[in-house]
């Protein structure tokens, strides 16, 4: 399909170590012109969905300035590189935030959480069979708590519109329809 909105120019705005912000010049169908902004992502990321012995779902609470409150949340983080394996990004932040490791991480998902104006991307794994592997190795900014939560009261949660980290929400109810397709094979 052609489509009629078309972008005629892209401008950096601000680089920045992480992110670029750009301002896009748009036709619109109608052939009016208007700017965008637009958001690039340098590293993208992954999250994991750490699953312990007892079923229970190991979560993270940390506060979170852009929101200016403590949020619970999935571990997850941006890579080391462009060139970085999602699995190994999991892998790292899960022993980093929780303490705890998993020979057991397997892709979930891939989810893209702002189409409309930034390139992000964060890749959502399961990791199985934890194992405590130590103290947390926070970064200097870091301070995270953790603690487990059933899958149940997670959703409950999640409908309830107490959990709104999209990272967390889609690892979620991934995980959650992973064990409804376990069940119906």
């Amino acid at each position: 399909m052609e489509y009629k909105l078309k972008r005629i120019k892209r401008e950096l705005v601000c680089p920045g170590k992480v992110l670029d912000f750009y301002r896009d010049t748009m036709e619109l169908p109608d052939g009016k012109i208007e700017y965008w902004d637009y958001v690039h992502h340098k590293k993208g990321g992954a999250c994991v969905v750490p699953v312990l012995p007892d079923g229970r779902i190991l979560m993270i609470r940390q506060y979170r300035p852009a929101i200016d409150r403590e949020t619970l949340e999935l571990p997850a983080g941006a890579r080391d590189s462009l060139t970085e394996d999602t699995a190994l990004t999991a892998a790292r932040e899960l022993r980093e935030e929780t303490g705890c490791t998993s020979d057991r991480i397997t892709l979930l998902a891939r989810i893209r959480s702002a189409v409309a104006w930034c390139s992000e991307f964060t890749d959502i794994y399961l990791a199985e069979d934890l194992r405590p592997a130590g103290d947390q190795e926070l970064d200097e900014a870091e301070e995270i708590r953790t603690e487990p939560f059933a899958l149940k009261d997670l959703c409950r949660m999640i409908y309830a519109g107490e959990l709104q980290d999209a990272k967390t929400v889609a690892g979620i109810m991934a995980y959650r329809g992973l064990l409804a397709d376990r069940k119906e094979s």
